[in-house]
């Protein structure tokens, strides 16, 4: 089947065939550069009406008992069940990944509903002592209002997960603005949330809604002072221009940007072990992951054996349709981040790297797709060049001696999301774990980068942006703190001692 026959079958499953196909945007492929849709697109003045009738939909969600708010979410997380399949299909066709990976993107979405659903009961805060005789003191936890969603295409259905059934249960409503890339995952997205509203009975109107469109729509949800909170996930250049314009309006922002992460591999290293967890961090999602492993800090010791095992596996990569089974590495999203990729390699080739792999494949049978071998980079240092985060499936090698300079290595970049280390020493690994280690928001230990689950918080810092989404207490984000103080007794005790008698 073609991809375009294939969205045609999707589409019309999601009750979405006629609606994606009578618009002024053209949604393309990368398996084959095939228009799979032409769906309609929003303006400035959609955007100020959504935000209008999401707030009134706050007015109401917010005094809705928490858990009744986990029982949509519950909902949601049936119909995501049931339309697994469905959902993960259309996910690797719009973005290109493997059908795992497309269908483990929809498990992540399945997942934070679990979590969310649990947490709808846990929505806590403290009680505090009171220095004051006869006061109780303690905090709580309220809805925090519009919540606007901004995502990138790579992870085109979870992200927005993690933020939708957090915010749900907590009690806003969401105003979500896709990747212009990816726009019918999202609206196969809204069509489950709308089956799983319908079936719960009463829930407010437009508690989710989607923009379709260009960067203009973001902007809206960043400028508007009635969104509470911007999630924004995406380019560290786009963070610069979020974090000041809501900032200057005095609201909430979540940052999820860029990564260059590292994995360290010491002499003690289980080099099978670490084949497989650097490979899949590489070059999954074709490199084209926030966590995706982009620099091996490697001990000369064993430098040469591990980079001579990654290049025999890089080698025999199966490289080709996404959706076709053995296929482990899709296409790239277009023919920018191709030109992208293969300007890094020229950089760090001028630099003194030694480049293998990296050269466009299947060029002849899909002309307008981007299919490239995933490159091993052995560089002489760590460049500028190895500093940036090119969004593309690049391996730069460095060398390394003493642990402490491994270390160095692995933190002198800007961004600041996943690492990792291999080692079966204890103390290289608490200390890789420990203050004086990774500066990252995520480290682990003899696994990859990549591959996050819900349970933890997800996020890092430096120009990654300090955001945290999904698991722990990242559901603060979504909620604002009252401190509560009740005076029980018959007088009226100040603070600190302080005496005020009138």
């Amino acid at each position: 089947m073609t991809t375009t026959s294939i969205a045609t079958r999707l589409l019309d499953h999601f009750g979405l065939g006629a609606a994606a196909q009578t618009g002024d945007w053209p949604v393309r492929s990368p398996i084959d550069g095939a228009t799979l849709a032409q769906v309609r697109t929003h303006g400035l003045a959609d955007a100020d009406a959504a935000i209008t009738r999401a707030q009134q939909a706050f007015e109401a969600w917010r005094s809705v008992p928490a858990p009744r708010r986990g029982e949509l979410i519950r909902l949601l997380g049936e119909a995501l069940r049931q339309d697994k399949q469905a959902l993960g299909e259309l996910v690797s066709l719009e973005t290109g990944k493997i059908l795992s990976e497309g269908l483990g993107e929809v498990q992540e979405m399945i997942d934070i509903c679990d979590f969310a659903v649990g947490l709808s009961r846990q929505l806590h805060g403290l009680t505090i002592a009171s220095e004051r005789p006869g006061h109780r003191m303690m905090e709580t936890w309220h809805p925090l209002g519009v919540v606007g969603v901004i995502s990138a295409f790579n992870f085109p259905a979870a992200v927005w997960s993690w933020n939708f059934a957090l915010a749900i249960v907590c009690g806003n409503p969401v105003v979500w603005k896709p990747s212009e890339k990816t726009p019918l995952t999202a609206l196969a997205c809204q069509a489950l949330f709308e089956r799983a509203a319908q079936r719960f009975g009463d829930a407010p109107q437009d508690l989710s809604q989607l923009l379709v469109g260009a960067r203009e729509l973001g902007e809206r949800l960043v400028d508007d002072h009635r969104v509470a909170l911007v999630s924004a996930t995406g380019s560290t250049r786009m963070g610069r221009e979020v974090a000041p314009r809501v900032a200057q309006r005095f609201g909430r922002s979540l940052l999820e940007l860029g990564g260059n992460n590292a994995v360290i591999v010491t002499p003690s290293a289980d080099l099978d072990l670490a084949v497989r967890g650097i490979a899949f961090a590489a070059v999954g999602t074709c490199g084209q992951r926030c966590t995706t492993t982009r620099r091996l800090i490697v001990h000369e010791g064993v430098r040469e054996a591990l980079v001579a095992r990654l290049k025999k596996a890089y080698a025999g990569l199966p490289v080709g349709h996404p959706l076709e089974a053995g296929t482990l590495v899709g296409p790239l999203i277009d023919g920018a981040s191709f030109e992208a990729m293969q300007a890094a390699l020229r950089l760090a080739a001028a630099e003194g790297g030694r480049v293998t792999g990296g050269e466009r494949l299947l060029q002849a049978e899909h002309p307008q797709a981007y299919y490239v071998r995933p490159a091993i980079v052995e560089m002489p240092a760590q460049t500028d060049t190895v500093r940036r985060e090119t969004f593309a499936p690049i391996l730069y090698v460095l060398g390394y001696t003493d642990f402490d300079e491994a270390l160095r290595l692995q933190n002198d970049v800007p961004q600041g999301l996943s690492s990792a280390v291999f080692t079966n020493d204890l103390r290289e690994a608490e200390t890789f774990l420990s203050a004086s280690g990774s500066d990252c928001g995520i480290a682990n230990v003899n696994i990859g980068t990549s591959g996050a689950e819900i349970g933890g918080a997800f996020g890092g810092e430096k120009e990654t942006g300090g955001g945290r989404e999904s698991g722990s207490d990242a559901w603060r984000n979504y909620m604002r703190r009252a401190t509560n103080t009740v005076n029980y007794s018959r007088a009226l005790p100040l603070a600190q001692g302080v005496r005020f008698d009138v």
